[in-house]
């Protein structure tokens, strides 16, 4: 089936047996002949079949001539893997592919038991498969001795570099072999990838596998728009109408994901969340629930569902806007994979419909716009549902035709039906009625903040903007006022933070709880990038990319409560104002006066203890 591809015979046969007709392009393109032992520099995207293709290219170094692999010692090849559920997937998938071969592999996961990986490591492995953090520890142990290594593979290099594993894989990478090939995959070549792949690899050939044309041509991407408050009801009638084997439904932080997750399980959705926060146990729980059946709908935030490949996943639901057009494309991918059909559905608030629009455009996609279904929609979808039930096509079983005999002569045909239905719907969530919302309607041009005479004043750079900063990008930093924000920390913080200079930023807007930036797009994207998934810059700032400060309502972002401005007036038992405390200065001050010297300045008392000169 694959003659005419060079694929060692227990690779070929094990594609065969898992039921490979074709092969994927990135696949292809890694066994291209003239590649040799050459490193490799691959951009492909989720969904491409990227691990079996380095699983492939891995094949020429590793195997001997008769295709199979030596007798176990110290790794051959080496693979880092962002996350744990993706370094799981990979061990998975490479353990199938050279099964023949008589592959062994084992992994060094964060999370699970070291001493358990010390004891896989002792016995000998021909392929490791960890994260970052996880192989750096074996390696100072000296648990994982890489003299022998051939091979190492960067899987999702950019994602790596996103969540601040520079260092590890730098570390990685020095302690590795000098002659071993170093096959780097990553969605986008940005800078930094550039600058490992120049670091670290040595005359690597290109390979982009990435269509525009073909990316995600098996998603159908729609964007509806909805008030604000009708979010969480926008995501319930979704899932409703849409009635997918899998669902995921991302959140932005955490707190939402454990938020909307109980919303759902409390209207009587099979729902599981996956968080930063949860344990590998948990994550592994979740996952599992997913697919046995158990749970049709993950919440989840885009750390955790880094490399989740579940089967049916027929639907992603985005309850709150990815950060920029990477996470959009990464979110989208876990589903139309592998040949399926998928949908991909952002659910746009009024205000951030601009927002939306320029992730869209960045992302090379186009989605249908409208709105959220209804209530009359739903049900339509619903009622089609029990129309279509397979159990109105069956016949009537032999242990079945005494009940069907007696229901047929005590109820008529029509309370027979009626109570079919009312089975049929017993299960079923109710649709929630949604707020009518004008998707071609401006979005509001003042916060609720400025209504109340809480003006978000321009704070530097507030004279005629120059031309560079026509196409600018406003961030937002999760500090205001009430917090001391100020430019004089702010420039500098930002500067360090996103490696840029000064003349990148324009005008600061400091309002009650949000300061909100305009920065040069390089500078913004150099920022969000070095901010990571958990949007993060200087340790404990929050940061994330918005279409301006006129389309921002700061008070869904703070609900402390606030303490009044003003000190209640007192009052006397009659309800008037009470006098019985006189203003100051006006023999209000008890007590005798303070000394003061011969010019009227306070004296200061000497202190105890100290000889006074």
């Amino acid at each position: 089936m694959f003659d005419h591809l060079e694929i060692a015979a227990p690779l070929s046969a094990a594609l065969e047996k898992k039921g490979y007709d074709t092969l994927t392009p990135v696949q292809e393109a890694v066994l291209d002949p003239e590649i040799g032992e050459r490193d490799l520099l691959v951009s492909a995207q989720t969904g491409s079949g990227k691990t079996v293709a380095f699983g492939l290219a891995l094949a020429s170094s590793t195997l001997d001539d008769e295709g199979l692999l030596p007798v176990l010692g110290n790794p051959l090849t080496l693979i880092i893997a962002p996350t744990r559920e993706l370094a799981v997937q990979v061990r998975k998938e490479l353990e199938w592919l050279y099964a023949q071969a008589g592959g062994q592999i084992a992994s060094c996961i964060g999370g699970m038991d070291m001493r358990d990986e010390r004891r896989a490591l002792s016995r000998g492995a021909h392929i490791v498969v960890g994260t970052p953090g996880r192989l750096v520890d074996h390696i100072r142990r000296g648990s994982l001795v890489m003299d022998e290594l051939k091979a190492v593979v960067l899987d999702e290099a950019d994602e790596m570099l996103n969540m601040g594993f520079r260092e590890e894989l730098e570390e990685i990478l020095e302690s590795a072999p000098e002659d071993r090939r170093t096959l780097l995959f990553s969605a986008t070549v940005s800078k930094p990838i550039a600058r490992l792949a120049e670091n670290y690899q040595d005359d690597a050939l290109r390979l982009n596998t990435i269509s525009r044309k073909e990316q995600h041509g098996d998603i159908e991407y729609k964007a509806v728009t909805v008030a604000h408050e009708d979010i969480e009801h926008a995501v319930i009638n979704l899932l409703l109408y849409h009635d997918a084997p899998n669902t995921l439904v991302f959140c932005a932080r955490r707190d939402g994901v454990n938020k909307l997750a109980a919303r759902l399980t409390n209207r009587g959705f099979p729902v599981v969340a996956l968080s930063g926060e949860f344990s590998q146990k948990e994550r592994s729980n979740s996952l599992l629930a997913m697919r046995d059946g158990r749970a049709r709908i993950c919440v989840a935030t885009d750390v955790a569902a880094r490399g989740i490949d579940l089967p049916g996943l027929d639907l992603v639901i985005h309850a709150d806007l990815p950060t920029n057009q990477e996470a959009l494309l990464h979110r989208s991918g876990r589903t139309g994979r592998a040949g399926r059909k998928g949908a991909s559905v952002l659910v746009v608030p009024v205000r951030a419909r601009r927002k939306a629009e320029r992730l869209l455009r960045d992302a090379g996609v186009k989605a249908d716009w409208g709105a959220p279904p209804s209530v009359t929609d739903i049900q339509n979808v619903l009622d089609e549902r029990i129309l279509a039930n397979t159990v109105l096509e069956g016949g009537v079983d032999e242990d079945e035709s005494k009940l069907v005999d007696t229901l047929t002569a005590r109820f008529e045909p029509y309370q027979l039906a009626a109570a079919f239905v009312r089975l049929a719907r017993a299960g079923q969530s109710r649709p929630e009625d949604l707020q009518e919302v004008d998707p071609s309607a401006p979005p509001p041009g003042r916060s609720r903040d400025e209504g109340r005479g809480e003006r978000s004043r321009p704070e530097r750079g507030s004279g005629p903007r120059p031309p560079e900063f026509e196409d600018s990008v406003w961030i937002s930093l999760g500090v205001g006022r009430r917090k001391n924000a100020d430019p004089k920390w702010i420039v500098p913080m930002l500067c360090k933070s996103g490696g840029f200079q000064r003349s990148n930023i324009g005008v600061i807007q400091i309002g009650p709880t949000h300061t909100f930036v305009e920065l040069r797009p390089h500078a913004a994207q150099q920022l969000m990038e070095n901010a990571g998934d958990d949007q993060i810059i200087d340790k404990s700032l929050y940061v994330t990319r918005v279409d301006g400060p006129e389309d921002f309502v700061e008070d869904d972002f703070d609900d402390r409560p606030r303490r009044p401005k003003r000190r209640p007036e007192r009052r006397d038992r009659d309800g008037g104002r009470s006098d019985s405390r006189p203003p100051r200065g006006e023999g209000g001050r008890t007590g005798p006066k303070k000394p003061r010297g011969p010019n009227g300045e306070k004296k200061r008392s000497p202190k105890k203890g100290r000889p006074q000169g």
